[in-house]
């Protein structure tokens, strides 16, 4: 199956995963994921529970300075596994900054190299990137929602 495939399977089940893995509360259940809009963009905050962060089993790894020696300046890469593709064909990753937020970053992919993106442009090096439970922190952003 294609990325682009697995990136669809993806969003359609992070609705299914964030369903339900709040703690019952006398009230209401706490809800999994919220999307905050970050003012001045159009992009949002996605801010998770411990619960559904341990769920989702997220990981993330630091954007890394990639350096060959007698090829020009270092570049910045990100496992290949952090990219999300929106259906424009917009490339993103999840960055970190706080715990348990989680804010999209666009970035420019100048080639891959295995299971590594090399970036053109995008978050500084040390910067962590989600690199699994991207797909559904996409899904949360966008709102789809799972079967329930």
């Amino acid at each position: 199956m294609n990325r682009a495939k697995w990136l669809i399977v993806g969003v359609l089940a992070a609705g299914a995963v964030l369903t339900g893995c709040g703690t019952p509360a006398e009230s209401a259940p706490e809800k999994p994921a919220r999307v905050v809009p970050v003012q001045g963009t159009s992009l949002s905050r996605v801010v998770l529970t411990p619960k559904a962060a341990e769920r989702v089993g997220l990981m993330t790894a630091p954007v890394q300075t990639l350096s060959t020696p007698g090829a020009g300046p270092a570049s910045s890469t990100v496992p290949l596994a952090a990219v999300v593709y929106l259906a424009d064909g917009t490339t993103w990753v999840y960055t970190v900054p706080e715990p348990l937020t989680y804010v999209r970053q666009s970035v420019t992919i100048a080639g891959v190299a295995g299971d590594v993106a090399v970036l053109k442009a995008g978050p500084a090096p040390g910067t962590q990137v989600v690199t699994v439970g991207a797909a559904e922190l996409l899904g949360s952003e966008y709102g789809v929602a799972g079967g329930q």
